[in-house]
């Protein structure tokens, strides 16, 4: 049997409290994780279309990616912040148009374009 981690060096660890943890199972739950709350937010969507609770699976799927990536966790506080100004008896929104359908797709938008792009540094 081969031991990446000796057993000395784990008894010692616990003892101080430290928490030992396998290198491979961060990537693997976060594939997990990726594919489980990338199906879910995806049958949301879709609930959009169909006949179903789209407004209770896509905050799901964005709950469960929010578990380990941080854009999800944006979007999610963004939905909040939104279902609190309705709750609040905000008027309706008015009929979809050009710019309506831009702010949309910026706010959507706004989180991937803030990790894929480099931060600006100031002279």
């Amino acid at each position: 049997m081969i031991t990446l981690i000796s057993p000395q060096f784990v008894l010692k660890a616990r003892q101080l409290g430290w928490s030992i943890r396998r290198p491979m199972m961060k990537p693997f739950k976060r594939v997990v994780i990726a594919v489980m709350g990338g199906t879910v937010l995806a049958l949301g969507i879709a609930l959009i279309v169909l006949p179903g609770p789209a407004f209770l699976v896509i905050p799901a799927g964005l709950v469960i990616l929010a578990i380990e990536f941080a854009w999800a966790k944006q979007w999610l506080r963004a939905a909040r912040a939104i279902w609190r100004g309705r709750s609040q008896g905000a008027s309706l929104p008015r009929k979809g148009t050009t710019g309506s359908v831009q702010r949309c797709a910026k706010f959507l938008l706004r989180p991937m374009r803030r990790a894929l792009l480099p931060i600006k540094k100031l002279p």
